[in-house]
């Protein structure tokens, strides 16, 4: 079965928190219960990794790492930006680092912050993913 969403790592070589973010991402896609899910690597120091970064239109390039949650589109291969429920509180997991429009997350590098994603904000993420699930693709249901 092929997943129902991906999730886009942005980052760039040499990039020591950017690698971090990506290996937490993937051991938590490894445990039970994340199938559901895929990860996806783009690096903005390549044309097509800048490409993705540019399409994505929501993340700021100061605050990199970032990851975006991605659906299924009804294109064949296709995936678009899984919108954020404009309804509800706050995560108080995720804090500042979410991004506005669509579920995910970018570094947050104040003193607050620490430039470190936490699992727990990116667990949130993922399950907010599953509860924002907007209508099924126009390819066929998920």
């Amino acid at each position: 079965m092929s997943a129902t969403w991906r999730v886009v790592i942005f980052g760039k070589s040499g990039c020591d928190k950017c690698a971090f973010l990506r290996r937490r991402v993937e051991a938590l896609l490894a445990e039970d219960g994340w199938s559901d899910f895929e990860m996806a690597y783009a690096d903005v120091e390549t044309e097509e990794g800048l490409a993705a970064f540019c399409r994505a239109e929501c993340i700021n390039p100061n605050r990199l790492p970032a990851m975006l949650v991605m659906e299924r589109a009804a294109a064949p291969g296709g995936w678009r930006p899984l919108a954020r429920s404009a309804s509800g509180p706050a995560d108080p997991a995720a804090g500042v680092t979410r991004l506005y429009s669509y579920v995910g997350l970018q570094t947050d590098y104040s003193k607050q912050g620490g430039g470190i994603l936490s699992p727990k904000a990116i667990r949130s993420e993922l399950e907010e993913a599953r509860q924002c699930r907007t209508a099924p693709p126009a390819d066929g249901p998920a």
